[in-house]
């Protein structure tokens, strides 16, 4: 938690910029897209206000509520958005902040040494954005309040009735007229607050949903802070491999450093980066600046305590890197973004800085801790090792032709277009599905591929492992990108993949095999809109010679009111049951058949449980298992 500054935070403190009109003309320039992430980032803009008190070290609790008619209210203890009058705009503090943009106390003075949010912007876009908001604010003994709709208020700044506390509480309803649809989700926000908590030490995060019946009720608080987050992280993957945690938490250059990290027995790397609790998901300054000093510091280390022999080459940034869970959190007073959503850090003193602290604190923790040194070092050396084998075994296998595209598959039934916006492919479990989607396709762009068997742990191994999978070679041969380091997504043969597998236990478990393939083999594939799930009917429900698909039980049930009873449901567990013709009306016929689009949040949660169910560790996936037991349905024996 930030030390408290400046403890007068009044109208003079509130710097004005432009007004608010162009927020509901672009929504998109500020809150990236007027779809679900937009309609979250509402929440997030209110509630990064709140934390950017609880930084300043006058908040210790936030409480969010979610309700039946799309309110969100979001109150914190803080010390409340300032209401006296303005000099500028001769109006209340609160309404300048409320309806112009970039209006803050983060502009100038001493308000706030760091901040997040939009810089001032947020909760005014917030305020645009609503068919309705309502600021609450206590401050002093007093409760003050004022109304809104669509940017613009509708009753002056009022005083009404006492309060016991200073804070800030805005309720809003987000504009039908700017988002199609209005649906918050649960978990996605829960993750966030999860984060946030994990950022901002001993901060408590509350949400109450109360959208369905008794309300749901979750608190996150961490004291542990990064540490803590470390082992969120770690919890349902490998196994760490040494006994203690590196932690650093300094300033350099007037940027307060915060940083954690572990190695795993895993090849997988997990690395987040935040500026002012914003996530960085594209890196940054700070991220290039933590990784030269993490690849300077063990090469050091290792030179100096003979692990290299005289002519051997350094690590390499990916050798230092495999297996490596680190979160580094930089707070800093004028962050540079690049791009509205932030997604990457532009400041370059952030790189120096991060460079500084963590190099100076690692060389520190390699000398203290020896035992975890050699352990690290050991994981890196043999990552290095590794890489120069798989390299020589790649360029082995690229020597022999395997993937120069000089011949298909020949299990590939290709389709005759070349014209890859065109043409699909349909990666299909087993020999029998394959052959009916062979018959039932359209050959003009439809082109299958079968694959026999399960492919187990094929794409956990390395690239030369993986090509001598003659299954998962030919699945690379078929799309034309090759792998690895050759891998060209322009080169990509067609641009819609579609797994299709059985609606069953198998199925699903070669689906999450090859969703876990894309996402670490092929990420720019799945980023590029290429990657779709077929999703077949389960049943089909007939009277007479009437017969219709249902793809749920609640769909099944509705169709069988409607046919009247008696009805024969028939329930496919695999492709392989349906005739051609059914399988090109239910599932390939580009009209009437449902697809999924793969995201990468769909394909990091396959990886996440391809390794809690698959994985060495027992007591995950053994609490996975009991967690979710009660709520399997259609379970094959």
């Amino acid at each position: 938690m930030m030390a408290k500054e400046n403890p007068t935070y009044t109208a003079k403190d509130i710097y004005v910029l432009e007004g608010l009109e162009p927020v509901r003309k672009r929504p998109g320039m500020y809150i990236g897209s007027t779809g679900p992430s937009g309609l979250h980032h509402l929440i997030w803009e209110v509630v990064d206000n709140s934390i950017d008190e609880a930084m300043a070290g006058y908040a210790k609790n936030i409480e969010v509520r979610l309700f039946k008619d799309n309110r969100v209210s979001v109150e914190d203890d803080g010390r409340g958005i300032p209401v006296d009058i303005h000099k500028q705009t001769k109006k209340s503090a609160l309404e300048t902040v409320m309806t112009t943009l970039h209006a803050g106390g983060k502009f100038g003075g001493e308000s706030y040494k760091v901040s997040g949010g939009l810089h001032g912007v947020g909760v005014s876009v917030v305020n645009a954005l609503s068919a309705w908001l309502k600021a609450e604010v206590c401050r002093d003994g007093a409760k003050y309040e004022q109304e809104y709709e669509r940017g613009k208020a509708k009753t002056k700044v009022k005083k009404n009735g006492h309060c016991e506390r200073n804070g800030t509480k805005i309720t809003f309803i987000p504009d039908e007229q700017i988002f199609s649809k209005i649906e918050f989700d649960r978990k996605q926000i829960l993750e966030h607050f999860r984060e946030q908590a994990y950022l901002t030490k001993g901060l408590r995060i509350v949400l109450i949903d109360e959208r369905r019946g008794a309300p749901h009720y979750t608190a996150y608080q961490f004291d542990g802070g990064l540490l803590s987050f470390i082992d969120y992280l770690n919890e349902d993957g490998e196994k760490r491999v040494h006994d203690n945690i590196f932690y650093v938490h300094r300033e350099s250059q007037g940027i307060e450093v915060e940083a954690a990290l572990s190695y795993n027995e895993g090849n997988e790397i997990a690395e987040l980066s935040f500026a002012n609790n914003i996530h960085t998901s594209d890196g940054g300054m700070h991220s290039t600046g933590f990784r030269s000093a993490l690849t300077r510091a063990l090469n050091d280390y290792a030179r100096a305590n003979g692990y290299f022999k005289k002519d051997d080459d350094n690590l390499t940034g990916d050798d230092v890197r495999e297996g490596l869970t680190a979160i580094i959190s930089i707070k800093l007073k004028e962050p540079q973004f690049e791009g509205q959503t932030k997604a990457r850090l532009g400041n370059p003193e952030a790189r120096s800085a991060t460079e500084t602290v963590i190099g100076v604190a690692l060389r520190e923790f390699l000398e203290k801790k020896p035992a975890d040194a050699r352990a690290i070092l050991d994981k890196c050396l043999l990552a290095a090792r590794a890489r120069l084998a798989a390299k020589a075994a790649k360029e082995s296998v690229l020597r022999k032709g395997v993937l120069e595209g000089l011949s298909l598959p020949g299990k590939l039934a290709d389709c005759q277009t070349r014209k890859a916006e065109e043409a699909e492919l349909f990666i299909v479990e087993g020999p029998s599905a394959g052959g009916s989607a062979k018959q039932g396709r359209d050959r003009r762009i439809q082109a299958i591929l079968p694959l026999r068997g399960k492919i187990l742990n094929a794409e956990r191994a390395r690239i030369d492992k993986l090509l001598a999978n003659k299954e998962l070679a030919a699945l690379v041969l078929a799309l034309g990108t090759a792998i690895a380091d050759e891998f060209d997504v322009a080169k990509l043969r067609y641009h819609k993949i579609i797994i299709m597998t059985d609606a069953d236990v198998d199925g699903a478990h070669i689906r999450t095999l090859l969703l876990t393939l894309f996402f670490r083999h092929f990420p720019k594939v799945i980023e590029d809109g290429h990657l779709y799930i077929a999703l077949p009917p389960l049943y089909r429900v007939e009277k007479g010679k009437v017969g219709k698909y249902a793809h749920s039980d609640l769909e099944k049930d509705k169709i069988a009111a409607e046919l009247g009873e008696p009805v024969n449901i028939q329930r496919y567990k695999g492709l392989g049951e349906m005739n051609p013709d059914q399988l090109w009306e239910t599932t390939m016929n580009p009209a009437d058949r449902r697809l999924k689009l793969v995201t990468v949040d769909d394909a990091k949660e396959a990886d996440r449980l391809f390794d809690l169910l698959m994985g060495d560790e027992v007591g995950p996936r053994k609490h996975f298992i009991q967690l979710h037991a009660a709520s399997v349905k259609n379970l094959d024996v």
